[in-house]
């Protein structure tokens, strides 16, 4: 069986083909534009992500079956009849909601709590679907007429390539508007936000099968962190990952009893057929290889080969600490208002010493995360991460240090893609290559903790004590 895997992502759509003979290779990979019409805004075109899909996929060849996953946060509208696009995507990191969430009230955030597990945030869709009823006109007419579609990326994908107008659970678990418990969208959080429920897409397991492209069945179809989760063959309680694309995401294997979290977040792992949803705890930090792009632009570095030759004591160790907040910060702080930091430099301090420091921020935020899972869970010993930093053989150790986990960094490392052929039912265990482990040491210590937990909190609130 071949197996066209394709994750479109926040940078880029990738196709990976997987055979079952054990061999895999990128069929394919294109890049997007992200656009930022006002500050705090980040869109794609919706266009252009439904080509690149159709263009890797073309790349991919003949295969057998086809798997998708998405954004997850990231959203849109669209016409029912014709499938023409009404808004652009607004994506995960925008934060244009920020201002409306603030007015609703604490019952309001309790309840979100309750029903979805999920914050007032504009990290999530909800707010996001009822700016775009709100503020663009044709969204409004579309809702007069009876033609509107509202939804993830995926819903999006799925309607305009397999006409099927659905999305996962896991997916769904991401928006603010999905009821944990009961396992549908919530009436309740839907008039809260005012999105119009009929206008959400249908919640399927993630191997129900979604249709058919060119003759080949679209097989599954998932947010990318959870295919992720999967690939790492995170199955018990207590496995957990770590991905760090874009930002840094999360995720422990919690099993089939959703939890309450004080700090992160219950979210669906995936929901199989004819099997019970499996949960999970994730949290997130919105700049991890964001960060690193925005110091490279600024020529802090210039290639990602430059991360891994440091030597001596740490930035942190010397009271030079970023915090890399440029889109504000997520779990546990939730605080939109916070900005990037950078503090302790002197007449000494170059380049190097910063862009060192970018990376221990992202270390030391991600830390953060572990911690908070672990006041919840019984955590395993070691996370096993992947994405771009985990490259970084001194970003994988001063991780470990700063968790007090072992850090396990898998050969291969297109894992959202592994895990889309493995909840196809191939098994991709041996496809996973062999790993390196890094071991906890005392290259991060108590003291730095607390020097980096009191520049989080200068860099905290900042935005709104200036309005």
């Amino acid at each position: 069986m071949r197996i066209a895997a394709i994750d479109q992502g926040t940078t880029s759509t990738r196709c990976l083909v997987v055979d079952s003979d054990g061999s895999w290779s990128i069929a394919g990979s294109r890049r997007h534009a992200h656009f930022h019409p006002q500050p705090g805004w980040v869109e794609h075109d919706p266009e252009e992500l439904l080509h690149n899909i159709q263009a890797v996929l073309e790349s991919a060849g003949q295969v057998d079956t086809i798997a998708l996953c998405n954004q997850g946060e990231s959203c849109l509208a669209w016409d029912a009849d014709t499938g023409h696009t009404l808004s652009p995507v607004i994506v995960w990191q925008d934060a244009r909601t920020a201002d409306a969430l603030a007015r609703l009230g604490e019952e309001d955030a309790r309840r979100s709590r309750q029903i979805t597990g999920l914050p007032l945030d504009p990290y999530f869709s909800a707010s996001k679907l009822a700016w775009l009823i709100r503020h663009l006109p044709p969204v409004a007419t579309a809702l007069g007429q009876g033609r509107l579609r509202l939804g993830t990326t995926d819903a999006f994908f799925l309607d305009r390539l397999c006409g099927r107008f659905c999305t996962d659970w896991a997916t769904a678990s991401r928006t603010g508007l999905f009821d944990l418990e009961r396992g549908q969208w919530s009436q309740e959080m839907c008039e809260l936000h005012g999105v119009p429920i009929q206008c959400l897409p249908e919640i399927s397991d993630v191997d129900a099968g979604f249709g058919e492209i060119n003759g080949v069945p679209l097989k599954v179809s998932i947010v990318d962190q959870q295919a992720a989760l999967h690939g790492h063959q995170c199955r018990h309680s207590g496995d957990s990952k770590i991905t760090f694309g874009t930002g840094a995401f999360f995720l422990a294997i919690t099993g089939q009893e959703r939890t309450r979290p004080r700090d992160l977040l219950p979210t669906i792992a995936w929901k199989k057929h004819d099997e019970p949803a499996c949960h999970a705890l994730e949290g997130g930090v919105y700049d991890a290889g964001a960060a690193l792009e925005w110091a490279r632009r600024i020529g802090l570095f210039s290639a990602m080969e430059e991360l891994d030759h440091f030597d001596g004591p740490t930035a942190l160790s010397r009271g030079i600490v970023f915090v890399p907040a440029l889109s504000g910060l997520a779990a546990p702080y939730w605080d939109r208002d916070a900005v990037p930091l950078f503090i302790g430099m002197d007449h000494a301090t170059d380049r190097r010493d910063m862009v060192r420091a970018v990376l221990e921020g992202i270390a030391m935020l991600t830390a953060r995360l572990v911690d908070a899972a672990a006041q919840e869970m019984t955590l395993g010993s070691s996370i096993s991460i992947d994405g771009g930093l985990s490259q970084s053989g001194y970003f994988a150790r001063l991780l470990a240090s700063a968790c007090q986990k072992s850090i396990v960094v898998s050969s291969m490392y297109e894992l959202s893609a592994l895990g889309l052929a493995g909840l196809c039912g191939m098994d991709v265990t041996a496809m996973r290559g062999e790993s390196r482990t890094y071991r906890p040491d005392s290259m991060v210590n108590a003291d730095d903790h607390q020097l980096f937990a009191e520049a989080v909190r200068r860099a905290g609130g900042w935005r709104a004590a200036q309005r």
